[in-house]
C-alpha cells in the first residue's frame, strides 16, 4: 500500500511540473532579438505576478497620440534579487526601458533593463538570450 502512494504521489508531482513547464515559454517563442526597443514612458502599473512580473507603460509616439505597452520582466524574486522593491517603480514615474519587441510586431516586450529617473539602472532578470543583468 505504501509504495502504490508513493507511485502515485510521484505521478502527481510529475504531471504538475509537466502543466508548469509546458505554460512557461522560450524568449524565441514570443520575442524577437532582431527587434530591439527603447521606450521611455510613464509606469501606468506593475504586476508583481509569477513566472514574470510585467511592467505597463504609456510612451508618446512621434505624432502625438499615446500606446500602451507592456514589458515582460523576470520573476518577482528574480527581480528583488537584482535591487528591485515595490516601490521603485511608482505608477507615474517616466523610464526607460530597453529591450525586445515582440514577435507580431505588438506592443509588448521582453526588458533587458530599466532605467529610473536618477539614472540608475535596473536590469530585469529577463529571459532575452543577451540580457547582461547576472554580470
Amino acid at each position: 500500500m505504501r509504495i502504490r502512494a508513493l507511485v502515485l504521489t510521484a505521478l502527481c508531482g510529475s504531471l504538475i511540473a509537466a502543466v508548469g513547464a509546458q505554460a512557461h515559454h522560450a524568449f524565441s517563442a514570443e520575442f524577437d532579438i532582431n527587434r530591439p526597443v527603447t521606450l521611455q514612458g510613464a509606469i501606468t502599473q506593475m504586476e508583481w505576478i509569477n513566472p514574470h512580473a510585467w511592467l505597463h507603460i504609456d510612451v508618446t509616439e512621434e505624432d502625438g497620440t499615446v500606446a500602451s505597452w507592456a514589458i515582460e520582466l523576470g520573476p518577482p524574486n528574480s527581480l528583488v534579487r537584482r535591487g528591485w522593491s515595490r516601490n521603485s517603480v511608482p505608477v507615474g514615474i517616466v523610464v526607460e526601458v530597453e529591450g525586445h519587441q515582440s514577435i507580431d510586431g505588438g506592443r509588448r516586450a521582453n526588458g533587458g533593463s530599466v532605467v529610473l529617473p536618477d539614472g540608475t539602472r535596473l536590469f530585469t532578470g529577463g529571459s532575452s538570450p543577451d540580457d547582461n543583468g547576472d554580470q
